[in-house]
């Protein structure tokens, strides 16, 4: 099982930290995923692009959340 270790949230607009924070967590995992895909003989390029997708639909879904 993965464990990510999120702390307190950047204060005001702190876009940058976040973006850094969630990369430094989430690209390593990001990376397995694709590599794995790649060696299984999927297309690098749909596999990243199936990856946006998802991580669109995640926020298009919870978007009424926020």
């Amino acid at each position: 099982m993965v464990k990510f270790n999120f702390g307190e949230p950047p204060a005001g607009d702190a876009a940058a930290d976040i973006s850094t924070e969630c990369q430094r967590q989430l690209l390593p995992l990001i990376d397995e995923i694709v590599r794995a895909a790649v060696a299984a003989g999927w297309n690098q390029k749909d596999v990243l692009l199936a990856l946006v997708d998802l991580s669109w639909d995640l926020y298009e879904d919870r978007r009424g959340d926020l």
